[in-house]
């Protein structure tokens, strides 16, 4: 089946997913993503993933189920941080202050905001480019892990190492 599957046939790729579809659904991502409409959506990227990556899968004295769940884990946990960013903002900006019988945000809001960008530049300026790239990459323009490490020519493990020493060199620079 794995050889079939590392062949392109699709046939194969169907019996993959009826043999396996459901138990990752279950067991890796429900439990992870409550939200049905989140986990079914999970599903589909963890299998599209699957496809694309089965040239690397190599069969070992384990079932190929145990590399799908990893993919399906780490999918479920982009997708819950990424809405809980989302909902994290969204609060955020309800709770924003507003000046009593005003009906829009602080008239220097955009002032501070831009300021910020131009301190947030600054200190990317004074990085490593490549630092500096990963954290534009993940953080400003909220790219999947997955084409941010492809855009770098990397792995998505070397993609994560990189961005954790961004960070950690960034705290170096910032303020500026």
């Amino acid at each position: 089946m794995i050889v079939r599957l590392q062949q392109g046939d699709r046939a194969a790729f169907a019996t993959l997913y009826g043999w396996y579809g459901d138990l990752i659904y279950r067991q890796a991502i429900l439990p992870r993503l409550p939200n049905r409409e989140l986990a079914e959506d999970c599903l589909r990227d963890t299998f599209r993933t699957a496809l694309e990556k089965i040239g690397s899968f190599v069969p070992e004295s384990r079932s190929i189920f145990f590399w799908l769940r990893r993919i399906a884990v780490n999918k479920a946990i982009d997708v819950h941080r990424r809405t809980k960013r989302d909902r994290d903002l969204a609060e955020a900006v309800k709770a924003e202050p507003v000046a009593p019988g005003a009906h829009s945000r602080r008239p220097d809001r955009g002032l501070e905001v831009e300021d910020t960008r131009r301190m947030v530049e600054t200190s990317l300026s004074r990085m490593n480019d490549r630092y500096a790239t990963a954290l534009r990459l993940r953080l400003i323009e909220d790219r999947p892990r997955e084409e941010c490490a492809e855009l770098l020519g990397v792995k998505t493990g070397n993609f994560d190492v990189i961005l954790h020493r961004a960070a950690k060199a960034f705290r170096k620079v910032w303020p500026p």
